[in-house]
C-alpha cells in the first residue's frame, strides 16, 4: 500500500474492466497476500458494536481484513469487482453475503452498516471514482458508524507494481474535504507493520 514505484499516473486503464487489473493478476495476489493490515483491523473493530456488521470494499479472498474483523465478532459483506478473488472470499466465508462489482459504483446491498472498510484500495481508483466511492460510503453507513480505508498522507502517484496501473493518493486535506461533503469526519488515524497509512473516519448522522 506504499508507493514503491513512483511515476506519472498510467493512462493504461481498461474503462471495461471493472476489477482495475486485479481479475488478470488475481491468482498472483491471492499466493501473495500477507498478514500485514490484520493488526490495525483488529483495532478498528474494538470501536464498533459488539457483533456490528462491516462491509468489506475490495475484499479479495478475505485475508486478511475481512478474517481479522470476523474473528472480532463482527458480520461481514464483501465486495470485490474481480470474480476470482471474490469467489475465494465466498469460499473462505460460505455464509457471508457478497456483490461482485466494482467498489464506486457499489449499490452496497441496498442497506446500511455499523462500519464499513476499503484496505488496499482507494489510491487504485481515479480521482473522481475516489470521491464516488467516498460518497457511496458516507450514505450506506449508519449515524456513529466508521469508514477505514488506506492511502498515504501525502498527495502523490506512483504506479502499482502488481497491475501496472497509475494509483494516486489525493492526501489528506484532500480526504478530509471529501469526507465531510460525505457527512463524515475524520477521527483518527493508524499505522501498519507496513508502514502504511490508515484514516478512520466517523458518520455524522446527517
Amino acid at each position: 500500500m506504499t508507493p514503491r514505484a513512483k511515476s506519472a499516473r498510467s493512462d493504461a486503464s481498461d474503462p471495461s474492466d471493472p476489477s482495475a487489473g486485479w481479475e488478470a493478476i488475481a491468482a498472483e495476489f491471492l499466493a501473495a497476500r500477507s498478514d500485514i493490515g490484520a493488526g490495525v483491523a483488529r483495532q478498528w473493530a474494538g470501536t464498533l458494536r459488539p457483533g456490528g456488521e462491516v462491509v468489506d470494499i475490495g475484499c479479495g479472498s478475505g485475508a486478511p481484513i475481512a478474517l481479522a474483523l470476523v474473528e472480532q465478532g463482527l458480520t461481514v459483506f464483501g465486495i470485490d469487482a474481480s470474480p476470482t478473488l471474490l469467489s475465494a472470499f465466498r469460499r473462505r466465508f460460505p455464509g457471508a453475503p457478497a456483490a461482485c462489482e466494482a467498489a464506486q459504483d457499489s449499490t452496497f446491498f441496498g442497506r446500511q452498516f455499523d462500519g464499513a472498510v476499503a484496505v488496499g484500495l482507494m489510491f487504485l481508483l481515479a480521482p473522481e471514482d475516489q470521491r464516488k466511492l467516498i460518497a457511496g460510503v458516507g450514505q450506506a453507513l449508519r449515524p456513529g458508524g466508521r469508514f477505514l480505508f488506506s492511502a498515504p498522507r501525502t498527495p502523490c502517484e506512483w504506479q502499482d507494481l502488481q497491475t501496472g496501473r497509475g494509483s494516486v493518493s489525493l492526501g489528506e486535506a484532500a480526504y478530509q474535504r471529501l469526507l465531510a461533503a460525505a457527512g463524515m469526519r475524520l477521527s483518527g488515524s493508524y499505522v501498519d507493520e507496513g508502514g502504511n497509512d490508515y484514516f478512520d473516519a466517523s458518520s455524522c448522522g446527517r
